[in-house]
């Protein structure tokens, strides 16, 4: 029967065991609005952004290249190396919480001469030693030192997810962009081509005109300069349209130039959705990688606050070592130990000149400097999606007037070419209208691209896609 000082003794560690000094972590308060102060909103408040959010625009096309992006783009297989670390690091700091027990084998020849008085005296001396020995220790983790470290090392790792996670919401939200970006190109492209060859008819048109005495040679260098102008814009665009393909290949992994077949007949752009489900600001603090990925670095912070103050208290620790010696190797059996050696240990800090009060202050400063990131963060998200809800829904709205510009400058330009094949209108008034349709058409085509954007932007600000890898 155990003796009662004996289960005092027991009792007091077991219950000193289920301590940890230190700040215990709990989630910063921070105040978000009850609704997105965006009173010209358009888009759905309910629910959640899909996160398979690229899909809503039905392009098979961008389907593939998110697909093969998540599997090898370079900058998501930096961030998964990352994690693997960390998670290594935490199995590291997990076994500090285990007994450690090494094994020692030796086999030593010794030579001694021993000294005696007089002549001759000096007597060599030589001796085999063969050991064999297993070490044994473990530390007692009575103020929870060890398993604030292995805390903080968890946390570490959640980190280090969530910024794999972040690195994924802005690959697919780059991918998307610049696909937008490619088949917008392709579209003013398409329109400027089609204004070179309108304007090509009107230049032989105007030629033909001044050889019946109908026009003047003024007309014709006022429409081959428009010709010119319109054909200047066809190696910006197309450099423009290289650029984006080599971006697209690169996130995909590939060399430069590799998309450039797969990619070079146009397309229609992406189709924009009619409703988008954005939520409430609150979804944000579980959503958004960044957001969550400061928390996790603000719990890391907080537990090793604990870490530091255990190296104010005793370290206790269970010691020994069993195993053979002998002098010759056949006396090297598996039988039992003939050395044996048990005990405990105490560790107590007296005198370390400040270091244990400096390092807990060091841990002290990190915990408000990762509050106030965190804080930060959720600021800058509510900013960033506050900005993307804006943008989307003005610039939807402009790209709806910009659509009846267009229409009405067709017009234009169909009544002033029928006026002056009837005499009553001259040439200007023709060049007028084809250089005012051609600028309509390309900022309706550029508007139209802004918007699949901007929409890209208010998924990567509402956190989609965070979900598409565990």
């Amino acid at each position: 029967m155990m003796a009662p000082r004996h289960a005092i003794l027991l009792a007091a560690v077991l219950i000193l065991s289920g301590c940890a000094v230190g700040p215990n972590y709990h989630r910063p308060v921070v105040e978000v609005p009850q609704r997105w102060p965006v009173e010209s909103i358009t888009v759905s408040a309910a629910g959640t952004v899909n996160d398979a959010w690229w899909k809503s625009f039905h392009d098979p096309e961008l389907d593939s290249l998110v697909a093969r992006a998540v599997v090898a783009n370079l900058d998501l297989r930096v961030a998964a190396g990352r994690v693997e670390e960390a998670r290594a690091n935490r199995g590291a700091d997990r076994s500090a919480a285990l007994p450690q027990i090494t094994n020692t084998v030796e086999a030593l020849h010794e030579r001694q001469i021993a000294q005696g008085f007089g002549p001759g005296a000096s007597v060599p001396y030589q001796t085999n030693r063969l050991s064999g020995l297993l070490d044994m220790s473990w530390e007692v983790d009575l103020f929870g030192g060890i398993r604030r470290q292995v805390q903080a090392a968890a946390a570490d790792l959640a980190a280090q997810q969530e910024d794999r996670r972040n690195v994924l919401v802005s690959l697919l939200g780059d991918v998307a962009a610049n696909y937008a970006q490619l088949r917008g190109y392709q579209l003013r492209l398409d329109i400027a081509r089609h204004n070179v060859a309108v304007q090509e008819d009107t230049a032989k048109l105007t030629r033909a005109l001044v050889n019946a005495g109908q026009a003047t040679e003024r007309d014709v260098a006022q429409s081959e300069a428009l010709l010119d102008l319109t054909k200047a814009t066809l190696p910006l665009l197309d450099g423009a349209l290289k650029v984006a393909v080599h971006r697209l290949s690169v996130l995909l992994g590939l060399e430069p130039a590799a998309l450039a077949g797969e990619l070079a007949a146009s397309a229609s752009l992406p189709l924009v959705p009619p409703d988008v489900p954005v939520g409430l600001p609150s979804d944000l603090l579980e959503r958004r990688p960044d957001i969550r990925r400061a928390e996790a670095q603000l719990a890391a912070a907080t537990e090793r606050v604990g870490q530091a103050k255990a190296d104010y208290f005793p370290k206790f620790s269970l010691t020994g070592s069993a195993g053979r010696e002998a002098t010759q190797l056949h006396d090297m059996t598996l039988g039992l130990a003939n050395v044996f050696s048990i005990g405990p240990s105490v560790s107590l800090p007296i005198f370390t000149g400040g270091r244990v009060r400096s390092n807990v202050a060091v841990q002290v400063a990190r915990v408000k400097q990762a509050q106030a990131t965190y804080e930060s963060t959720v600021l800058k998200a509510l900013e960033e999606t506050d900005n993307a809800l804006v943008n989307f829904d003005n610039e939807r709205e402009r790209r709806d007037r910009l659509e009846q510009v267009v229409r009405a400058s067709q017009t234009a330009l169909d009544l002033a070419q029928i006026q002056y094949k009837a005499g009553l209108a001259d040439f200007l008034t023709v060049l007028d209208t084809e250089r005012t349709l051609a600028g309509n058409q390309d900022e309706l085509a550029q508007s139209q691209v802004i918007v699949i954007a901007n929409l890209i932007s208010l998924y990567k600000a509402l956190g989609g896609g965070w979900q598409v890898l565990p």
